[in-house]
């Protein structure tokens, strides 16, 4: 006996036989008023769920033979059915999970060229990823160039489909091609993304990419450490072993987050593995920790770094300094500073600009100056930076004359004042920079 028709209503279209579904299929299409759009889909869906996508097929080419057997929109606007998105999207999935992909990239450019319904990001993806599962990435490609030129336009998950299908079909190149486009059009790659990515770069030995790759992630705005922390994580699954760049790497990153626990542990980890760290891997650990206020640890670790034959460099000795004047210790930096030459170390730029910044800072601004002028003998010229940070000092002990004769030789060297110098300026004086 078959089940009435409202008890199949009652039950939200659960037919729990195929038979039913069919039955429930005719009697709707036979009642007065005709049921919603909603109804059909929620029939369509609990089909598809049943895997039974012939069945679903059928129901809609029973509605109309043609040669097209999926033409079923003349007779849906007949009987005032309005299909919409979510009836299109659940036919064209089920239609790939019946391997009929062929059929479902027919029906989908149809509805583009009908405008039958208003594209969302579901029957994006669902398209995308059913063409890449069925083995045609390239049409999935260029669909996703397509789909960017419409109002509604394809997503991380859509984006990550086709690279991850592209690195399994060995192109690589167009992969990294894609991914580049995706974050030029501001879309942020997630761990995902950068997984298969990494994961096609591995299966093909390029390694260098792959590195280049986590540096990327790091390096990004707003540092997205956690997905390349991730991505560390899985490179020994990946056939890419750990050396000392990919462990810089990844201490820059947690330590430029404030990560300094993880980044101290890991310092450690990696020399289980008997890997020795390098001048950059100290210097890095040295920047973290100065970044932490923890000066007397970070000369503790000097001394480690030389107990173990890593000569300091001069970045490495501008790193302290920096830290030590950030610290309010200029006593110190002033004397650590002035020690450079008996190690063999010529101050540069950046160290120089370092100090004269925190000497203007305390006070110290006729000691600046000297230091200004010892520049220009040493054959070690002062840049914008410089110049700037100087003025500023001038300026904030209110020493606007000679402000404006620095300004003036600033100008004579090729110079321009910043926002800073241009603000304080006007906020003493009102002078108009043209």
């Amino acid at each position: 006996m078959r089940v009435s028709t409202m008890n199949l209503f009652r039950r939200g279209f659960a037919a729990e036989k195929r038979d039913d579904a069919v039955f429930l299929f005719h009697e709707m299409l036979r009642m007065r008023p005709k049921p919603s759009v909603l109804a059909f889909s929620k029939l369509l869906s609990v089909v598809v769920k049943m895997k039974q996508y012939t069945i679903a097929l059928n129901m809609f080419d029973e509605m109309r033979q043609s040669d097209f057997g999926f033409a079923i929109f003349g007779n849906f606007f007949k009987h005032c059915y309005q299909p919409n998105v979510a009836t299109f999207t659940t036919l064209i999935k089920g239609l790939f999970l019946d391997h009929k992909a062929i059929e479902a990239e027919k029906l989908f450019k149809k509805l583009l060229t009908l405008e039958l319904c208003e594209l969302n990001e579901v029957m994006i993806l669902t398209v995308i990823n059913g063409l890449c599962k069925a083995g045609h990435t390239l049409t999935a490609y260029d669909l996703l160039v397509l789909f960017d030129k419409t109002s509604c336009k394809p997503d991380v998950y859509s984006y990550t489909t086709v690279i991850d299908s592209l690195c399994k079909d060995r192109m690589v190149d167009e992969a990294l091609q894609l991914l580049a486009k995706m974050i030029d059009k501001g879309i942020s790659p997630n761990i995902v993304t950068y997984n298969s990515m990494l994961q096609g770069l591995c299966n093909f030995g390029r390694w260098k990419d792959a590195k280049d790759l986590i540096t990327e992630i790091v390096d990004r705005k707003n540092g997205r450490v956690e997905e390349a922390w991730c991505l560390f994580l899985e490179i020994p699954h990946k056939g890419l072993g750990y050396n000392v760049v990919t462990y810089n790497i990844m201490l820059h990153g947690l330590f430029r987050t404030s990560r300094f626990a993880e980044g101290l542990k890991l310092f450690k980890d990696m020399q289980a593995p008997q890997l020795t760290p390098n001048l950059v891997t100290y210097n890095t650990i040295l920047k973290g920790l100065c970044m932490n206020k923890q000066i007397a640890e970070a000369f503790s670790f000097l001394h480690v770094m030389e107990d173990k034959g890593v000569n300091p460099n001069i970045t490495t000795y501008s790193i302290l300094i920096h830290g030590l004047c950030m610290d309010g210790k200029l006593e110190i930096a002033r004397n650590l500073f002035n020690s450079l030459p008996s190690k063999g170390l010529q101050p540069n730029i950046q160290i120089c600009t370092i100090i004269i910044g925190s000497l203007c800072q305390e006070g110290h601004v006729e000691e600046a100056k000297c230091l200004l002028k010892e520049m220009e003998r040493n054959v070690c010229a002062p840049n914008s930076v410089t110049y700037n940070v100087y003025i500023q000092g001038l300026l904030k002990r209110k020493l606007l004359a000679e402000a404006k004769a620095f300004l003036d030789e600033m100008h004579r060297r090729g110079f321009s004042p910043d926002s800073t110098t241009v603000s304080l300026f006007l906020e003493y004086e009102g002078i108009i920079f043209v």
